[in-house]
């Protein structure tokens, strides 16, 4: 079975917590009290595979960076949140997708998915899906949902959309594929 390392990173508030325990419970917790670090693991069917999530969801808050910087060394794929209601959780993410190239100091781009969280709050929203597609396209076109973890909506295809990133790189699966087209 294989591990993956899932990181979800974004603001304080936009909902990384809720998305977690709605994915991984199936449980909306809808009092907001700050993470410092929270691990999940989860085993998923997907594609006929077998894996094993850990889940970390981080601090939103800023003087955790050390702390950061290791899940985004170790990570295998990174979730960035940001709330549809808080144009400012939308403007931290060009930081935050620099500072994971910074930290995994490589070319290439590690598997990513950005998500607009809370679209039950639309009447709220002062982050549109247009600019979420934008951001997703110019963050060399990471794949992009919005969701609810309060109505559960668009919360399994965001790990789901993940784990099938991650794959997509992964040479151990493709030698495993090989194997099985060998005749």
């Amino acid at each position: 079975m294989l591990e993956y390392k899932i990181v979800l990173l974004g603001s304080g508030g936009v909902g990384k917590s809720a998305l977690t325990v709605q994915y991984v419970s199936e449980i909306f917790v809808d009092r907001y009290d700050p993470t410092i670090e929270d691990s999940y693991r989860k085993q998923i069917e997907l594609d006929g595979q077998s894996f094993m999530l850990e889940i970390l969801d981080t601090a939103g808050t800023e003087q955790f960076t050390a702390m950061r910087d290791m899940y985004m060394r170790n990570g295998h794929g990174f979730i960035l949140v940001y709330s549809i209601v808080s144009e400012d959780t939308f403007k931290e993410l060009n930081g935050v997708r620099a500072r994971i190239l910074s930290v995994k100091d490589t070319e290439e781009i590690p598997p990513m998915i950005l998500v607009g969280n809370k679209c039950d709050l639309n009447d709220q929203r002062t982050v549109t899906k247009q600019r979420g597609i934008d951001l997703a396209k110019e963050f060399q076109n990471i794949a992009f949902l919005e969701t609810s973890a309060k109505l559960r909506t668009n919360v399994n295809e965001t790990f789901e959309t993940l784990v099938r990133q991650i794959n997509k790189g992964n040479p151990l699966l493709e030698r495993r594929r090989k194997r099985c087209t060998l005749f």
